[in-house]
């Protein structure tokens, strides 16, 4: 990428900001290829081959090449996600404020669509931390319930709101991350076609759009709970502009994050009140245009009274049917929506009665699916979800050629080893259900996520 195909006035818009380096970022552009990273699923156990490390990230790892994800059964299965490197440096601030002895954390990815720092985020949780993915956009809310499937946790909730529709829950989450919608520079080496959004006036309006975005989730984060702010932009009216503002609009202190010198991230300040952030180019790490903060909140917005004793009345025959499908079924709250069987996480119950009056709640836990007399019809969530209990259903075990046949939604070259629902299985890992008959194996793999695309050469 030469020089010349920057947008107009853009490198001279960056010779002030802190850490940029001309010459090294225009070589970054033109000589060096965007590196591929995946991060490992932690919760899903593989025999993934890891190139070099991610150094800000135990489970990301940069790939020596990039294969064809969408042939590999194990993306499909959740053992891991195709993350760029950079923006995993938002697990270490995570793991950075978390004390070891703290209570159980809820935490909100505000604008969380496709789902990449909500499974980087749930990696760092523990079940009996809650995890709510937001998603503003509805039609981006289906690819953020898919990858949060993969994942396979039952601590998530996947809600479809404004950020001012938080408002109502007072002090409600303990970390709040709003990577915000942002004017994209950092993302001109992955995606060229970004720097023709790209313009002084766009950065302005984002400028103002993140401010409105951060003013009406405030409310919402607890006193000494930390934000987490994040772009892919590189203009300091989108980052360090908004620390200023932050810390003089609210009550927040900037939290300093521990860095390592060889990782070549940028530690900066802004002009005001000296909020710390960190910058990433590429050149100086391997990775994409990021920016990151972190701070705390410092007063209160006021409580609000979310505990409820609201309580289905279940069917005790149909509960017990259910529970057979369930590891360590006690653990969790299971409730029906409409003839869906669902699983939470019995300390989320509050969390989730809660948000259920207040936000549009597009997935709770893990759906375990409908019951047709004293058969469980198994929901794909199930599937691939960490609840399923393995002994209590059929598992088949696939060829990497008849993995690949169940994910087109094909007919699976097996013989059967049953009959009944059964878990297809690839290197230990689910992918979804069939039925086995006699004569033939019925597919069930989800029409709306099966693979389109031609097998490459």
């Amino acid at each position: 990428m030469a020089n010349h195909t920057f947008p107009d006035r853009f490198l001279d818009s960056l010779t002030s900001e802190p850490g940029f380096n001309k010459e090294n970022f225009i070589n970054a552009h033109a000589s060096e290829s965007s590196p591929t990273s995946i991060r490992l699923n932690p919760f899903k156990a593989s025999n993934i081959k890891t190139d070099t490390q991610v150094p800000w990230c135990a489970e990301g790892f940069y790939l020596n090449e990039r294969p064809s994800f969408t042939f590999d059964p194990l993306f499909h299965a959740g053992a891991y996600y195709v993350q760029e490197a950079s923006s995993m440096f938002i697990s270490h601030i995570l793991y950075s404020i978390r004390d070891s002895d703290t209570d159980p954390l809820r935490v909100l990815d505000l604008c969380a669509a496709p789902g990449g720092k909500s499974t980087l985020l749930n990696s760092a949780l523990q079940n009996t931390d809650l995890l709510v993915a937001n998603e503003i956009i509805k039609t981006r809310v289906p690819i953020l319930m898919d990858n949060l499937n993969r994942w396979g946790t039952s601590n998530t909730i996947v809600t479809n709101n404004d950020p001012r529709d938080f408002a109502p829950l007072k002090d409600f989450f303990d970390v709040v991350l709003v990577d915000a919608p942002c004017s994209g520079s950092g993302m001109f080496r992955k995606d060229p076609d970004a720097m023709n959004e790209w313009s002084e006036a766009n950065v302005k309006l984002c400028h103002h759009r993140q401010e409105r975005i951060l003013a009406d989730i405030y409310p919402a984060l607890a006193e000494d709970g930390y934000l987490i702010y994040s772009t892919c932009s590189y203009s300091h009216q989108e980052n360090e502009d908004i620390l200023d503002w932050l810390c003089s609009a609210f009550d927040m202190e900037s939290i300093r994050i521990p860095l390592q010198d060889d990782w070549g991230v940028v530690e900066s300040q802004s002009a005001g009140a000296k909020a710390w952030g960190y910058r990433f180019y590429p050149g100086k790490v391997k990775g994409e245009g990021l920016f990151a903060a972190c701070l705390r909140k410092r007063e209160n917005s006021g409580q609000s009274n979310y505990k409820s004793n609201a309580q289905q009345k279940l069917p005790a025959k149909e509960l017990d049917i259910v529970k057979t499908y369930i590891c360590n079924a006690d653990d969790f709250y299971l409730f029906k929506v409409n003839d869906d069987w669902l699983a939470i996480n019995r300390e989320h119950k509050e969390s989730l009665n809660a948000l259920h009056r207040h936000l549009y709640i597009k997935k709770s836990g893990v759906r375990i699916g409908k019951l047709a007399g004293n058969d469980l019809i198994p929901d794909h969530e199930l599937a691939l979800s960490n609840v399923i209990n393995k002994d209590a259903v059929l598992v088949t075990d696939l060829t990497k050629d008849q993995a690949i046949q169940y994910l087109r939604r094909d007919n699976i070259d097996i013989t059967p080893n049953g009959k009944g629902w059964s878990l297809m299985s690839y290197e230990g890992l689910a992918l979804g259900w069939a039925k086995l008959l006699p004569n033939r194996v019925n597919n069930y793999y989800p029409k709306e996520i099966r693979i389109f695309s031609q097998k490459p050469e």
